[in-house]
């Protein structure tokens, strides 16, 4: 069933497929579950599908859209909502902190395409304590790789930065059908909540972060290959990892150690 106006010609260039299936809009809208008194922003509302649910449930929306050409159209949609404020922007450069204020955390929310959904939640999980949780439609594939375990072909360097930061929930699989145009792919909702008080820390996250994408840069080569000239053999035994594991078979944990390690071996 769908309701939504009939959409715009997707632009190839944002990565466009506007959601149009109700069913799918009102399960997003139900496990997002806006309460009165949240700060709720929506990345990339396209012609509004779930900006209406949104606002119906919560009555208080920011948007922030890329595409200039769409936001006449959200503008006369929603001339009767007061309390949507409509940001022209790229949320890739967009200073989420900054917008918090001294607000609460921010809820963060969206239908991301698949050129920018790696980058913008690195960029959101830089913003810290500004984000209170996130709910994003993804590529099927992308949300594996954000719930995977250690030791599973899934495993990479968005699955260690994110669970760095981060509980990752996949809330459940969305079909082709439900977008206009299609996509070629399955889509899936993920729900990502920071971690606060109770979660590893490393002293120096930019090396972290720099440590595990030299460590996945090559997946089928060994620690020992993929971090030479980072960190020796010695002391990576001397850390109780064996240099022969390959990287995707470390957890969050692991990579934590090693950082650490070549902060403290550098200060």
């Amino acid at each position: 069933m769908t309701r939504q106006p009939a959409p715009m010609r997707a632009r190839k260039r944002f990565g466009q497929n506007f959601l149009t299936d109700d069913s799918v809009i009102e399960r997003i809208a139900g496990a997002i579950a806006p309460r009165e008194g949240e700060r709720l922003i929506e990345i990339g509302p396209g012609q509004g599908a779930l900006t209406e649910a949104l606002l119906a449930a919560h009555g208080a929306l920011d948007v922030i859209e890329l595409d200039r050409d769409l936001i006449p159209g959200l503008r006369a949609r929603f001339f009767n909502y007061p309390d949507l404020r409509i940001i022209e922007g790229d949320a890739l450069a967009f200073d989420f902190a900054a917008l918090r204020g001294d607000g609460p955390a921010l809820r963060v929310v969206g239908n991301l395409p698949y050129n920018i959904s790696t980058p913008l939640i690195f960029h959101l999980l830089a913003a810290g304590d500004a984000i209170r949780d996130m709910h994003f439609m993804l590529q099927k594939e992308v949300v594996a790789r954000l719930a995977a375990e250690p030791g599973s072909g899934d495993w990479g360097r968005l699955s260690v930065m994110t669970r760095y930061y981060c509980d990752v929930i996949s809330l459940f699989d969305v079909p082709p059908s439900a977008f206009v145009p299609q996509p070629k792919v399955d889509s899936a909702v993920v729900r990502l909540v920071p971690r606060r008080g109770d979660r590893l820390h490393a002293h120096d996250e930019q090396r972290l972060s720099d440590l595990v994408r030299r460590a996945f840069a090559q997946r089928r080569k060994t620690l020992r290959n993929n971090l030479r000239g980072v960190i020796d053999a010695a002391e990576l035994e001397a850390l109780g990892i064996d240099p022969g594991r390959r990287p995707e078979t470390l957890g969050v944990a692991a990579y934590v150690a090693i950082a650490n390690h070549l902060h403290e071996a550098a200060s």
